[in-house]
């Protein structure tokens, strides 16, 4: 589902041609969709004003700042700043459309389910299919009331919000850690204390902390504790956030440059992050790269062939199982990924992709149900599909510096959280040629 923030309308394909040589780049990558999401969420519900700066322009983010407007919060985006002016919804029923937006769908629902009010709320075909039931039927133990309009524990659905005043809720974080978040950020709008049990641990677990540090910045109080979390009745105050990059988005120019025997340098990115994704560069000095982290930045230096020949748990980045597949192919020895099958459930079903497109390329692959090998074989340049997912079409891209003229169909489904990556690697010196339909 593109938004207007989307480019790459009615392209079809791009085509690759890598430059001659190494990558070599200092750059800077555009901002958290983690943080963007759940800081516009928080603003739109905080009591005053609030200025985000940073945020990142994408389909996800856009989804947000309509929801907040349909609510009838006020949102004005100046370049990469939102001003959001807060103090909740302004009606009490609504329809509001999360398009896409993994993250906006789970955390939004779970905020109006915690404010009186009846809210209809929809989402596109690819949203339809990604899981919620679990965080719903936590709702429903509250007390919340569901109607659902076509399948169940699915979009569309009739939320009947209602003050709560405060208790227990239970939730597995297995699936996704989206849930616990999403009930965290909800638990600030009770009447009092609230408590997040946490049933057969969380993958990802860095979010939910990422979660509870945004939270903070808003005024929040929440304490990680044996079984979950406790959250207090604080509601939420408006505050003026700077936000960091993305690095999820960064780790495709560190894998570039250490497939490349390049450098690449990324200035708003460091130690300092929370976000798991960036330790994905200690995957790439696994591969032979050199790493060199500061606080405010950090450096990739590839060596002449990749390494392979290990395991590797991805289990707390697993929005890199893509990535990394794709520089397997372009190792010297076979790279097993374990850890990662919740990534089946996101999207499209991550590693069922990969292994298809990888096959489509001609390297081997064997699937597994919580990852896959990828056995390392120069790639062909075939014409791939990007299964209308992000990090798919971004992670193939990477084939193309073995590949000359390989081409992925529906790049524009980058636009969900790096709109402008296809730009970002002609600057770099790559041939993208794009074709529209019938071209």
């Amino acid at each position: 589902m593109r938004s207007p923030w989307a480019r790459l309308e009615g392209i079809e394909r791009v085509a690759l041609y890598p430059p001659p040589g190494p990558i070599e780049a200092e750059l800077r990558v555009p901002g958290s969709k983690s943080a963007t999401n759940r800081s516009l969420l928080l603003a739109g519900f905080a009591k005053g004003p609030s200025t985000l700066k940073g945020i990142l322009k994408s389909d996800d983010a856009y989804w947000a700042v309509e929801a907040l407007k349909t609510l009838g919060i006020e949102v004005r985006v100046e370049g990469e700043t939102a001003h959001v002016e807060g103090g909740g919804p302004k009606k009490q029923e609504a329809e509001v459309f999360v398009g896409s937006a993994g993250t906006l769908a789970r955390f939004l629902t779970a905020m109006l389910a915690f404010t009186p009010g009846r809210w209809l709320l929809r989402a596109s075909p690819q949203m339809q299919r990604r899981p919620i039931a679990p965080l719903l039927e936590a709702l429903a133990r509250l007390g919340v009331g569901i109607r659902f309009l076509e399948e169940e524990g699915r979009f569309p659905f009739v939320l009947e919000g209602r003050r709560i005043q405060g208790g227990e809720a239970r939730i597995s974080g297995v699936t996704s850690s989206q849930f616990v978040s999403a009930l965290l950020l909800a638990g600030a709008l009770a009447e009092r204390p609230f408590f997040v049990r946490v049933e057969g641990g969380i993958v990802q677990p860095d979010y939910v902390r990422i979660t509870a540090r945004m939270m903070e910045a808003f005024g929040a109080r929440v304490q990680e504790e044996r079984e979950g979390f406790r959250v207090e009745p604080t509601g939420y105050r408006g505050s003026e956030v700077g936000l960091e990059a993305d690095a999820s988005s960064a780790a495709y120019f560190f894998a570039l440059a250490a497939a490349s025997g390049g450098r690449v340098r990324v200035l708003n990115l460091g130690s300092r992050t929370l976000q798991p994704d960036l330790g994905f560069v200690d995957v790439l000095a696994r591969m032979g790269a050199a790493v060199e982290k500061t606080p405010e930045a950090t450096e990739v230096r590839g060596s002449r062939r990749l390494k392979g020949g290990f395991t590797q748990s991805l289990f707390l980045m697993s929005d890199q199982t893509p990535t990394l597949a794709a520089l397997a192919a372009l190792a010297d020895a076979p790279v097993r990924i374990t850890e990662v099958a919740h990534v089946r459930h996101h999207e499209t079903d991550r590693i069922a992709a990969m292994a298809r497109e990888l096959r489509k390329a001609e390297v081997p692959v064997k699937e597994h149900e919580d990852g896959l090998t990828v056995y390392p074989q120069t790639p062909r340049p075939a014409l791939l599909d990007s299964h209308d997912d992000h990090r798919i079409a971004m992670s193939l891209a990477l084939l193309s510096l073995r590949a000359p003229g390989l081409s992925i169909e529906n790049p524009g489904t980058v636009s969900k959280t790096f709109p402008d990556y296809f730009d970002r690697l002609a600057a770099l010196g790559f041939s993208v040629r794009v074709y529209t339909q019938g071209s």
